[in-house]
């Protein structure tokens, strides 16, 4: 199994290696693992990666580590490649290999624009690595738009020319209903004077590792349409699919 390189910042520590306290520690562990095994499968060196509304850029790591070509896209213009207000990326058409998306699909507005522009910086043999909420806490960063059913999301990018390959499955319903209780609780313990967050960690310590009891024996067929979050693998469609 490859070993990530050691996160560089705070979010990228977060989201590479969690820790048992963490109150979303159970699905972060699950999507490092899915979008590693990705990218373990897909990067090669030379590859032209945009991560489509990159933030901290979290995974960067797991794809310049393999020798892919990475650029963040992002509002504001500190990123690599910037996104206009409208939307559009400052990119050229069919200058990306892969396009990812991280935990950004439920935050956007207007979801044509967004998968359109994906659609016209991929080449031809282009692929898409797109991860959003299937059910979670309202987390407005700044809006916060929809969930998904595996159904729907596969929908939704079916008719915005993506042909869905794979869509993985993370965190279960008996183990993200304990993670929303944590969650709730650790918010309210960490106001506690002096002990609270102490308090909260170990509080996180106990109710993460029963939330991943739960994940274990909840059956398989049970997570693939209610999971906490789905990572997808899409290609663009060709006209015979159209």
């Amino acid at each position: 199994m490859t070993t990530a390189p050691l996160p560089q910042t705070f979010e990228q520590r977060r989201r590479l290696s969690p820790r048992l306290w963490d109150t979303d520690w159970l699905v972060l562990r699950g999507m490092r693992t899915a979008i590693e095994a990705t990218a373990t499968r897909m990067c090669r060196p030379g590859l032209a990666i945009l991560d489509f509304g990159c933030g901290a850029k979290p995974y960067a790591l797991l794809f310049t580590n393999r020798g892919g070509h990475y650029q963040g896209a992002d509002l504001g213009g500190a990123a690599d490649i910037n996104i206009q207000p409208n939307g559009k990326l400052d990119a050229p058409d069919a200058s990306a290999d892969l396009v990812v998306s991280f935990q950004v699909l439920e935050h956007v507005r207007d979801l044509d624009t967004y998968l359109s522009e994906a659609r016209r910086v991929l080449r031809p043999n282009g692929q898409m690595l797109l991860s959003t909420h299937g059910t979670w806490l309202y987390h407005p960063h700044p809006e916060d738009h929809r969930r998904w059913t595996r159904e729907g999301l596969i929908s939704e990018l079916g008719s915005r020319g993506f042909d869905v390959t794979e869509c993985t499955p993370v965190t279960g319903p008996l183990a993200w209903t304990t993670m929303v209780r944590l969650t709730c609780i650790a918010v309210a313990v960490r106001r506690v004077p002096i002990i609270g967050h102490a308090l909260a960690n170990t509080i996180a310590v106990v109710m993460n590792l029963k939330a991943s009891l739960e994940d274990t024996i909840t059956p398989a067929w049970v997570t693939k349409d209610n999971a906490c979050v789905y990572v997808t693998v899409s290609r663009l469609k060709v006209a015979s699919d159209a």
